[in-house]
């Protein structure tokens, strides 16, 4: 009976560890090409969405006046 038990166990555990190596492999397949970057160091997404950084506002002038 505990060589029955044992038996299981064995195969349980390579199955367990095989399944494992399996799932962490395709994580990191997945997060490499989901981090791609170009030569610089700059990852380039996929929107189409322009970047707006800075509009002409009353405000800003204000700060401007003030910081220069």
């Amino acid at each position: 009976m505990k060589q029955n038990r044992r038996e299981f166990l064995k195969k349980t555990l390579k199955a367990t560890t095989a399944a494992t190596a399996l799932t962490a492999t395709s994580l990191i397949a997945s997060s490499k090409m989901a981090n791609d970057a170009d030569g610089n160091g700059v990852v380039k997404g996929k929107s189409n969405k322009k970047e707006v950084l800075y509009r002409k506002t009353q405000m800003w002038e204000q700060y401007y006046k003030v910081a220069y």
